[in-house]
């Protein structure tokens, strides 16, 4: 019988030991922000969304730059021209310069009207949505926190303000304020568009000053300044910028509805309310890419909103799955 002597293998020496790459696994650890991404880049809709956001964005910033228009140096011809020129992809008499035709009466491109209109949209849109957020969080998270009597009184009257129809506000102000300016429209839908915002603060601020995080730093003497800022805003953070990107949209909308009907912007200033409200009495004339085009605009910047917002809704819910 043959024994096998397993002394007589080869032992790996310590040198050998040594010489080996050492391999290790290390794990990346993430922060709520960088998960955030992750799940932001895997939603296709919210990326498209941004893609659109962005360009409408660049458009309105480099757009009256490159095309530069003033409406106010528009001078009433004696004899006005009804007629206007479709788009030149249209007409089959293809021109750079008339992608989407031209207007009727003043004779204008409604490419440059639309690229020029989309700067004061967008800056209402953005600018009103933000003096919305400040207000709405700062009064919602004030009620939420504190609760008792002060948030009875303050919600009262965020309720009796929501009574109040958002177009007799804009006459109203629109009277006082000027009518007809940009900024007066902004203010308006900026100081009275935080409702919304308010309640959904006030009550996320409910539920998380209930959490241990809160006792805790309440036991330790932490001001109450300091727990709203630092311990449960940035916690209520995510569903405010969820809000606050779909708030863009509405505001979009509303402020080409109210310049369609006159009541916005004044019709010198190119919106593209205004450019809608102005191709009205043209449209049955034949004149339909005077409508089509900044309806066209306003469209794709409201989808791109939505679907980026409900990109970051997914992205921000700390209940999805990384």
């Amino acid at each position: 019988m043959v024994e096998h002597n397993l002394g007589d293998e080869h032992a790996p020496t310590i040198e050998e030991i040594e010489g080996v790459a050492d391999y290790e696994v290390q794990l990346e650890s993430l922060n709520q922000w960088q998960i955030a991404w992750r799940r932001f880049k895997r939603h296709r809709l919210a990326v498209i969304g941004s893609v659109l956001f962005i360009g409408m964005c660049l458009v309105a910033i480099l757009g009256p730059v490159i095309f530069p228009y003033n409406f106010l140096d528009i001078k009433k011809p004696d004899v006005l021209v009804f007629a206007g020129r479709p788009p030149s992809w249209v007409s089959g008499d293809f021109s750079p310069f008339l992608l989407m035709g031209e207007t009727a009466r003043f004779q204008r491109d409604v490419f440059t009207l639309v690229i020029n209109g989309a700067r004061l949209s967008l800056i209402i849109g953005v600018g009103s949505t933000v003096i919305s957020v400040v207000i709405g969080a700062l009064w919602g998270g004030i009620a939420g926190y504190f609760g008792g009597i002060l948030d009875s009184v303050m919600m009262r009257i965020v309720d009796s303000l929501l009574a109040v129809p958002i177009l007799f506000l804009i006459l109203v102000f629109s009277r006082f304020l000027g009518r007809g300016s940009w900024v007066t429209v902004l203010l308006i839908f900026g100081f009275f568009g935080w409702l919304g915002i308010a309640r959904l603060v006030r009550s996320l601020f409910l539920s998380l000053r209930e959490e241990q995080f809160v006792d805790a730093a309440r036991a330790v003497g932490v001001s109450d300044q300091r727990i709203i800022i630092r311990h449960i805003l940035p916690n209520a953070l995510s569903p405010i910028i969820v809000s606050a990107t779909l708030g863009v949209a509405g505001v979009i909308v509303s402020e080409a509805f109210v310049s369609f009907l006159g009541f916005g912007v004044d019709p010198n200033t190119p919106t593209w309310g205004n450019i809608l409200s102005n191709s009205l009495e043209f449209v049955n004339q034949g004149n339909w890419w005077w409508a089509f085009f900044p309806g066209l605009a306003i469209v794709i910047t409201v989808l791109g909103i939505n679907f980026m917002g409900d990109g970051l809704r997914d992205a921000l819910d700390p209940r999805s799955r990384a």
